[in-house]
């Protein structure tokens, strides 16, 4: 019992990861412990649009730990310039470190869905990343642009980031995406050469 309790109690440390996205209404960054619970039950929301037929149980357990590695790696803002293999390395070892607080079934078990997450290989990782990609531009039309306005960034990196994953992974959420996205750039959200 106690290595399960010594997991559990260090995973806490990922409520400190601080997002770029405000949670709707309220004046402070959302922090990646609500993203990844919101995003689970997003996933369990759209289970009938996957663009293939997926075990949505995997798709949860993924989406419950594909962030962990932020505890040690930090979060970065996806449209940012920066060493991406790097820090899924850094990711990679943080999540090692969690997950060898756990007996091995445990251990094994949440690495695996951790790593089908990261490669994007099964029809079920393919769909979490669609979701994973689509909560912050969700939040961010629903709040005015407000992390993109904050950070700079244009509807062209908007769309090369999310529409490939999303599309792959939920055609039909993408197709939703794709539209209001427009409607937003057309009321100036995005910076210059948007």
């Amino acid at each position: 019992m106690q290595p399960i309790i010594d997991f559990i109690l260090e995973i806490d440390r990922l409520k400190g990861v601080t997002r770029k996205n405000k949670p709707i209404g309220l004046d402070r960054y959302e922090n990646s412990a609500e993203h990844s619970w919101q995003i689970a039950l997003l996933a369990t929301s759209l289970l009938p649009h996957a663009a293939e037929p997926v075990d949505g149980t995997r798709v949860v357990e993924m989406l419950l730990v594909h962030d962990l590695g932020e505890i040690d790696a930090g979060d970065v803002l996806l449209y940012a310039d920066t060493d991406w293999a790097a820090q899924k390395a850094a990711e990679r070892a943080g999540v090692e470190r969690l997950f060898g607080l756990l007996p091995p079934a445990q251990r094994d078990r949440f690495l695996a869905r951790w790593t089908e997450f990261d490669d994007e290989a099964t029809p079920e990782a393919r769909f979490a990343h669609a979701v994973d990609r689509a909560m912050p531009a969700l939040l961010n039309l629903a709040a005015g642009g407000q992390s993109w306005v904050e950070n700079g960034v244009r509807h062209e990196q908007v769309v090369r980031r999310i529409g490939p994953p999303i599309e792959a992974g939920c055609p039909a959420l993408w197709q939703y995406l794709a539209a209001r996205l427009e409607e937003e750039r057309a009321k100036g959200w995005f910076g210059i050469g948007a």
